[in-house]
């Protein structure tokens, strides 16, 4: 009975472990993220808008922690991320806007 429970407990916790690296961001090297073009202007993104927002998130975001593709969360998600992380590293409502555009590539 109890060699049962263990094995059950120890199932569990493999699968819980798997699940939860299955789940997780990936975080991307700096030289990966996408760098804007003509291709990327949108009705609400200039090109020089975006070139503006990936520098700041190069620099304001990657001087933190470590860098999320911007396709790793869809454009609602980056609103609530944004809102979360703004206030964290001091950024004026421009660049909070400008980085916003860059992750939801001018969405």
């Amino acid at each position: 009975m109890k060699t049962t429970k263990s094995y059950l407990y120890l199932t569990f916790l493999v699968i819980a472990i798997i699940f939860m690296s299955g789940c997780k961001k990936s975080i991307v090297d700096a030289n990966s993220l996408y760098t804007p073009t003509d291709a990327d202007i949108t009705a609400t993104a200039t090109l020089t808008e975006l070139q503006q927002g990936r520098t700041l998130y190069l620099n304001k975001c990657g001087s933190c922690h470590g860098l999320y593709s911007p396709d790793a969360y869809t454009p609602s998600q980056w609103i609530g991320v944004m809102s979360n992380m703004a206030p964290k590293a001091n950024l004026s409502t421009s660049e909070k806007q400008l980085i916003s555009k860059y992750v939801s590539r001018g969405r």
